[in-house]
This record gives C-alpha cells, sequence and structure tokens, in this order.
C-alpha cells in the first residue's frame, strides 16, 4: 500500500506528513523517540461510518429486538420500541443530543444495554458482535459493517506506525464490541483499544472461570473521560489525536502538552454523494478546531477515495 495513496495533495495531507518528519528527524527541535509518538484515535466518524446511526447500536438493535419478541411487556418501552420499529431517528437523536449536552435520552438507552447483555460472557459477546459486524450490512452502502473503514484513516495509520508511532483507539463505542475486528481492519490490537464499558463479574467453575456482563455500567469513554481514560491505560500523553465530535474535544486537546508538539485531526463530513454530510453533534468541534488551529479533514476535498473497495 502507498503511503497516503487515498489522501489528494491538500494542505491537509501536507500538515501531516510535515508533523510526522519534524518528530522523527533525530537532532530536530520538535524530534520525539519512538516510546513518546503515541496516537489515540476515536472510532465512529473517524476510523468508520457513523451514519445513520453508530455501528454499535444497530447490534444493541437486534439484541432488544429479540428480548421485545420474547416480552410483550417491552414493546412499548423505549429503547426496545425503537429496536422493534426500527427508529433509526430516534437513535440517532439520542447521540446528537447527547453531544450537545443533553443525555435524558442516553440514560434511557443505557439502561436497557445493561440488561440486553448482562450475564453474557465476553466471549458470548464478542463471538456476537463478530458475528455481527462480519454479517450484517449498513442500511444504505451496500457494504457489511466490517467493510466501513475509512481507506484513507487506515493507511493514515499505517503510515503512523511505519514512522514509529503507536496507535491507539479511544472511543465512546464500547470496547468489547470493537475488539474482535479492529485488529484486522486497523492494525490495531484489541489491548490497545480503549472505550466505553459495562461493569464485568468473575464466575469461578471447573474451566477455570468465566468473565460475564453485570447490569451495572463501568465508563462512558466520552467528553472529558477521554484524557483520563488514556492516561490510565497508557501512561503517556498522546501526541496525535483524531476526532470528529465535540466529545473528542477533550482528547484533541490533550494532545501535544506544554513544550510537546502536537497534531489534532478533525474529520469533517461532507461528502453526501461518497458518505454522508453532517456536522450536527460537531459544531463546537469545528468551532475550536477554527479558533486552535487544528487540522479538519474534508472528505470531500482531502480524500480521493473514501471505502477500499469504491
Amino acid at each position: 500500500m502507498a503511503q497516503l495513496a487515498s489522501w489528494n495533495d491538500t494542505p491537509t495531507r501536507e500538515a501531516i506528513v510535515d508533523f510526522v518528519a519534524r518528530v522523527t528527524t533525530e537532532g530536530g527541535p520538535d524530534y520525539l523517540p519512538p516510546a513518546e509518538r503515541v496516537t489515540t484515535f476515536d472510532n465512529d466518524g473517524t476510523l468508520w461510518c457513523e451514519k445513520p446511526m453508530p455501528i454499535e447500536l444497530g447490534f444493541i438493535l437486534e439484541r432488544l429486538a429479540q428480548m421485545a419478541k420474547a416480552d410483550g411487556s417491552l414493546r412499548e418501552r423505549q429503547p426496545w420500541q425503537a429496536a422493534i420499529e426500527q427508529d433509526y431517528q430516534w437513535l440517532g437523536d439520542v447521540m446528537t443530543r447527547h453531544y450537545h449536552g443533553d443525555d435524558t435520552g442516553l440514560k434511557v438507552l443505557m439502561s436497557g444495554i445493561l440488561q440486553a447483555f448482562a450475564g453474557q460472557s465476553v466471549e458470548e459477546y464478542a463471538a456476537a458482535a463478530e458475528a455481527f459486524l462480519r454479517g450484517t450490512r449498513h442500511p444504505t452502502l451496500g457494504r457489511t459493517f466490517d467493510a466501513c473503514g475509512y481507506l484513507p484513516m487506515i493507511e493514515l495509520l499505517r503510515y503512523l506506525e511505519a514512522n514509529g508511532f503507536t496507535n491507539y483507539i479511544a472511543s465512546g463505542g464500547d470496547r468489547d464490541f470493537m475488539r474482535p475486528v479492529t485488529e484486522e481492519i486497523y492494525g490495531i490490537h484489541s489491548e490497545r483499544v480503549i472505550g466505553s464499558s459495562n461493569a464485568l463479574r468473575y464466575l469461578d467453575d471447573e474451566h477455570g472461570g468465566t468473565v460475564t456482563y453485570a447490569a451495572e455500567p463501568d465508563v462512558f469513554d466520552d467528553g472529558p473521560i477521554k484524557p483520563i481514560r488514556i492516561w490510565s491505560r497508557i501512561g503517556r500523553r498522546p501526541v496525535v489525536a483524531g476526532g470528529n465530535s465535540n466529545g473528542d474535544i477533550p482528547m484533541l486537546r490533550y494532545a501535544g502538552g506544554k513544550g510537546r508538539p502536537g497534531l489534532r485531526l478533525l474529520v469533517l463530513h461532507d461528502d453526501a454523494e461518497r458518505e454522508f454530510d453532517y456536522t450536527a453533534g460537531a459544531e463546537q468541534s469545528l468551532e475550536r478546531a477554527a479558533a486552535e488551529g487544528w487540522t479538519v479533514v474534508s472528505i470531500r476535498n482531502d480524500w480521493s477515495t473514501v471505502f477500499a473497495d469504491s
């Protein structure tokens, strides 16, 4: 794969290449040893498609719909009602309102999610997530969900890796939902996936025990929680961070730090023909990008190709 082959020759590509050259040139003022070349990228809307709703929500919908079919009393309650009716608008609005600071709908959704997977082992969950990602097609793009990764971003990860960077995912999405496919899609091993999580329990048995999900929340990895989770998991401040929404602002601002170079990439969805065109939930991040000189990645202008087989 040629380096950044799907990136057009624009100031955005130039900013990326220039930053990598500066931090990898020994003796230069911005040189960073490989151990300090840490990157953190959001997943939904940054590394893969998040519309008409985040991919993980499709997986959750399937499980909630199964529950509602088995228990009719759930059919008039959210989020089971949205699952049965395939009300993508309700789910999409939940996330948009979250990025505007209103978590009323998110709390309703999260309570359903906690019940949906309680008692399931981590192995059972991973197998179901992998089957969904590989076997279910995106409702409008006509490709399986595991083929919804953005080729230019995958190339960027490979480019950074080739220059001594260690890539991590730091996402508001569920950690264990992403893990089955991140190595194949992005080359990022499961231990380098940071995300939201439900509480876990260990149950001893004759086979060495099982780790299962509890009907309790653990961490919602978004907003100011992202830098905290990044530090707690990595023990280093990233020098490259990529995101696409208001929830990524703290992580993007955290990149670099006092006296160290930092590259902050904000993906702008402005290509209705090849993907989607929207800024809902990203208004504040776009304002901050303009005010603080972040690098905005325009899907329409900066990428010659969006998906690997398009």
